[in-house]
């Protein structure tokens, strides 16, 4: 379903919508998280977590006319996978201030270095950012926006249980994890739209 204005919940219905299913917001985003090692959290992204942080920013910027609602879609829309591949909110978490600062000075590039591995496929990386640069000559930003495209084989595989793995190469954050069934499960979902 696309994230339209008319689609959208009016701030008091949505304000009435929260209250009773935060938990099941929340379970789902959980159950589509996977950390990657200590530091790294991939949330992978569906219509459901957009359309919910949409909802969230008006409601916390109390936005209510069209333009503003508009603007909003605009710029979370482009998270939601298409059918073709899968898109995540990467954050780089380092609770102390001193260490993120040192970490995120390591990790420049950390975002182009993860990948997935779909049992009997070639690796494939993360295209990273394309909204706008989030890293300079000194640090990487702790939050990217990332994509992994799946060729037609690489779906199909995944719709048939293939095993899969998240990694990353990156020289000071090397880790990689089969993801769970559960979060396969979901994220199998996201390819179902596309005609094989």
């Amino acid at each position: 379903m696309t994230i339209t204005r008319d689609s959208l919940m009016t701030l008091e219905a949505y304000s009435r919508f929260r209250k009773t299913e935060k938990g099941s917001i929340v379970a789902h985003r959980r159950l589509r998280s996977v950390r990657l090692g200590e530091h790294l959290n991939l949330q992978f992204e569906d219509e459901r977590t957009i359309r919910h942080q949409i909802q969230e920013m008006l409601r916390i910027e109390k936005i209510f006319e069209d333009e503003g609602i508009q603007a909003e879609i605009d710029a979370y829309a482009p998270l939601v996978p298409d059918g073709r591949n899968w898109k995540a909110t990467l954050l780089i978490e380092y609770p102390d201030p001193n260490e993120r600062r040192r970490e995120l000075a390591r990790l420049i590039g950390v975002e182009d270095r993860l990948f997935v591995e779909i049992e009997g496929q070639a690796r494939v990386y993360a295209i990273a950012d394309e909204d706008l640069d989030r890293e300079n000559d000194e640090k990487t930003s702790a939050v990217h926006f990332v994509r992994f495209e799946l060729s037609t084989a690489m779906r199909e595989a995944v719709k048939a249980g293939a095993a899969v793995k998240l990694g990353c190469d990156h020289t000071h954050y090397p880790a990689h994890l089969q993801i769970a069934p559960e979060t396969m499960a979901s994220l199998a979902g996201d390819l179902a739209q596309v005609a094989m």
